[in-house]
């Protein structure tokens, strides 16, 4: 390397000998991929004599910063006696991009104190340090800093100004219309952060009136707005205000898109779906989402495999080019078919994510594991989960929870002590899975000592969830009165599931009067629910009480609901079928009907004999 930049110097001699050297480090750090090739350009820095370079030194802070060396990065600032502009801006923009938002702002604290002097670039990089850290305090001092330098007026300092008192509330968002008002030049960008601010505080009504005023309207602040009715779920005045848009680009397509699925308008998104002109990975992506949302998992698959003729027909339908599905797309089919139960659909579409280049990716690896635990193949969530080289607090809580869902508490309990092993904090949904688990084994010394653990030692507030799951844990056991107690002493009013919950375990133990008081509250919870006077009419019928089975064949009927049958979805020749109870619609019911006698024998000629206990006075 020594040998081309001497041959270098030579041939360039228009230029001073230390530049044309500066320039080739220069050049060589902005192409640099990997940290051994930068550290032998340090060695060659070092050897030139160009270490706290004033051009060299902020190239290659921003190399460390790129390939993932920050501290490293910031030993080199370090040892630079007097960095210039250039060498702290390099060092605020690498602590930026590595998410180390309050570093950036302790190391302008230390930059005020050394006397140097900041420029329009540095302002913006810090504002929003403040603002992503949430340091008000620090933030406001920085502004009274971009005042005294005299950059009030700056565009791109002034944007960033008004996005950090936007992110303090509807209050602060005065201060964002000062500075906004002491910008000279309020070119689009200024008019779109100001927009942008009042709708981040849901004034719609400031918003729009600013949005009007504005002189100049480029698509990103009609989509700015047009976003904000959608955050309001105010879809008439989102679409009256899209349908004026002189350019519309597809962003803005997929963005009203998404605001008819967020809002649950099936037909309009579909609708407006067929009418875009140009369509991108992310407006399918906002179709099957928008399916998914609305609960409509067949219709998502449907969808997904027409993108996939796309794919394979290399954009031949309509005006659309080859869209390739991406990890959003293959994690939105994964739950769809987790939801359906279609193992095999899953199964297929692992393949395929796999093949696109999305195997071990962290996303589309949760989902996976979801969809696997959902349908009933643990095994198969383990593997995924082992394959995964970072994992993070979705993937533990998902296999934790999917080992709990199949009874798999042992391994549950195991895998909850090695996420703390690795480090990994568990949150409120972790401690629901344990919880669980705990129930699933009526283990219910281990469940209160969990239940103790996350609010002593995570500082995790319960929520109903996990009042629920002790609720169920104790009820179980037969310590119906225990499982009362934290009832009562709950802080928020229990809902349906707790007591339906406690009513399951009076209909274990028999306990007629903790059923009633049950029912009673599940009547003014649920009064459409007969299946909660089915259980309670069970019970009466196991003590023998006639006349209060009677009354509350009397009560149900009164309600003028019945029970909902219940339903079974299961996946044939590449589509679901739904049964229900006693279910006649297929083509082929008498086919099925003479397969589930033939189980019936098999299993009855080995002994099994169904429990109609339950289910006697259903109907």
């Amino acid at each position: 390397m020594q040998t081309k930049i001497g041959k270098l110097a030579v041939n360039q001699t228009s230029k001073p000998l230390h530049r044309v050297v500066e320039d080739k480090f220069i050049s060589l750090l902005r192409t640099c991929g990997t940290c051994v090739r930068l550290h032998q350009i340090q060695a060659q820095i070092v050897t030139h004599g160009l270490e706290g370079n004033d051009y060299v030194t902020p190239s290659f802070i921003t190399a460390c910063a790129r390939l993932g060396g920050i501290r490293r990065a910031r030993r080199v600032f370090d040892k630079t006696a007097q960095p210039n502009g250039a060498t702290w801006n390099a060092m605020f923009r690498g602590y930026a991009q590595a998410n180390c938002h309050l570093d950036v702002v302790v190391l302008f604290a230390r930059m005020h104190r050394a006397g140097a002097s900041p420029n329009c670039f540095t302002f913006p990089m810090v504002v929003k340090s403040c603002a992503t850290a949430n340091a008000a305090k620090e933030g406001e001092e920085v502004h009274c800093v971009v005042a005294k330098r005299g950059f009030k007026s700056n565009t791109f300092v002034g944007c960033a100004l008004i996005h950090m008192y936007s992110l303090r509330g509807g209050v602060f968002v005065a201060d964002a219309y000062k500075v906004f008002a002491e910008m000279r030049d309020k070119n689009v960008f200024a008019w779109t952060a100001i927009v942008a601010a009042h709708v981040a505080c849901r004034d719609m009504v400031s918003a729009r009136r600013l949005f009007d005023l504005a002189p100049q309207r480029d698509v990103v602040l009609w989509n700015v707005v047009v976003s904000g009715y959608i955050e309001l779920g105010d879809m008439v005045a989102a679409r009256e205000l899209f349908d004026r848009m002189p350019d519309r680009d597809v962003m803005s397509w997929n963005t009203v898109l998404s605001g008819y699925a967020t809002n649950g308008e099936v037909e309009s998104f579909v609708k407006l779906f067929e009418e875009m002109p140009v369509r991108n990975v992310y407006s399918w992506n906002g179709l099957i989402g928008g399916y998914v949302r609305n609960g409509l998992f067949k219709e998502a698959l449907e969808c997904f495999k027409r993108m996939l003729v796309l794919v394979e027909g290399e954009g031949k339908e309509g005006s659309d080019g080859v869209v390739v599905p991406n990890d959003y797309t293959v994690v939105a089919v994964l739950t769809a078919c987790s939801r359906l139960g279609d193992l095999e659909m899953g199964k297929w579409v692992h393949v395929y994510a796999e093949s696109i280049g999305y195997k071990g990716n962290l996303f589309v690896g949760n989902a996976l594991i979801d969809m696997y635990a959902k349908c009933g193949v643990i095994e198969k969530a383990l593997d995924v989960f082992d394959g995964l080289d970072v994992k993070d607090i979705i993937t533990w809580n998902t296999i934790i929870n999917g080992l709990a869902m199949h009874g798999h508490v042992a391994d549950a309990l195991s895998l909850f002590e090695r996420m703390k092993r690795a480090g990994e904090r568990p949150d409120g949904v972790t401690f629901v899975g344990i919880l669980s688990a705990c129930t699933h084994m009526g283990l219910v010394r281990n469940g209160l000592l969990h239940f103790q653990s996350m609010v002593d030692d995570y500082s995790i507030v319960p929520q109903i969830e996990h009042y629920g799951c002790m609720v169920d844990l104790l009820g179980r056991a037969g310590l119906i009165d225990k499982a009362v107690d934290i009832v009562r002493k709950m802080p928020m009013e229990p809902d349906a599931v707790i007591w339906a919950a406690l009513l399951g375990a009076c209909r274990m133990y028999k306990n007629v009067e903790m059923a009633e008081l049950a029912l009673q509250r599940l009547i003014e919870l649920e009064p459409n629910n007969p299946g909660n006077f089915v259980m309670v009419s069970n019970i009466y019928k196991d003590l023998g009480r006639s006349q209060d089975v009677a009354r509350l064949k009397v009560a149900m009927r009164d309600t003028g609901f019945r029970k909902v049958p219940g339903c079974s979805v299961i996946g044939c020749n590449d589509s679901m079928v739904e049964f229900y109870s006693l279910d006649e619609r297929h083509p082929e019911t008498d086919s099925i009907y003479r397969a589930l006698q033939g189980l019936t024998i098999l299993l009855r000629s080995h002994g099994y004999v169904p429990n109609l206990v339950d289910v006697a006075h259903a109907n």
